[in-house]
């Protein structure tokens, strides 16, 4: 089977469109495939109510998408269910709403104006009030990780040598220590995101596919298939080797 993966988004629709035109170019070459999103749709970047739409209009007409939820992508659906609720991922001295995380500026890209800087019931209110329902609802949808063959699919990461049906969703979508560091093999190979790089690497046992575009680098995907781990280029496939 032919998968193609996207990284963290972060708001870049424009970013959003270009992969995606090269994964259009990629299966004119070598046939179909579908395309997974590895999660981290909003926050930083100017327009995840953009992003988020882009992807739920797609599936819903019949695109062979899949998105996966992002620790960022939880924090902002926790934030319209419960605005005092604190992500057990996220350090307890930060919110959603702090600079550092962009959930401003994805309140900002719904209308809500300057949601860092006000009482936090008010933005509650007019959050509740501007995102839609079909946008609460798409995100709320999202599952963790997909198995494809020998590829699993997931944000941030496993826990090593726990089964995936154990997994706990806090480390699917926010584990560093314990993945990152982490050098057998696991039970497939680990396509993620989360961790921000420069360009899509190759650990052995795992891909991890975020370049940056949270932080003005560039969004990228690639396509996994009987050939191998390719970065999709605007000059075509790039092999990825351990």
């Amino acid at each position: 089977m032919r998968t193609y993966a996207i990284g963290d988004i972060h708001g870049h629709l424009n970013l959003l469109h270009h992969v995606h035109e090269l994964i259009a170019i990629d299966m004119a070459g070598h046939g179909p495939g579908t395309i997974v999103h590895v999660g981290d749709l909003v926050d930083r970047g100017p327009n995840s109510a953009g992003v988020v739409e882009y992807l739920r209009a797609g599936i819903a007409r019949g695109e062979d998408w899949i998105v996966l939820k992002g620790n960022h992508d939880r924090m902002f659906s926790l934030f319209l269910t419960d605005p005092h609720a604190q992500d057990e991922g996220l350090r307890a001295d930060l919110s959603w709403l702090h600079p550092k995380l962009g959930g401003s500026t994805t309140l900002g890209s719904y209308g809500v104006a300057h949601a860092g800087d006000r009482s936090i019931t008010e933005v509650h209110a007019e959050a509740s009030a501007a995102v839609p329902a079909s946008h609460r609802e798409f995100l709320a949808s999202c599952p963790t990780w997909l198995r494809r063959e020998g590829t699993i699919f997931v944000h941030a990461g496993i826990r090593p040598n726990v089964a995936m049906d154990a997994q706990k969703e806090t480390d699917l979508v926010w584990i560093r220590t314990g993945f990152l560091d982490h050098t057998a093999p696991h039970e497939a190979l680990i396509v993620h995101g989360h961790t921000a790089i420069a360009t899509p690497t190759h650990y052995g046992n795992r891909v991890n596919i975020d370049s940056s575009a949270a932080y003005g680098g560039p969004l990228s995907a690639i396509v996994v298939d009987e050939g191998g781990v390719f970065h999709l280029t605007s000059k075509g496939r790039v092999l990825l080797q351990p």
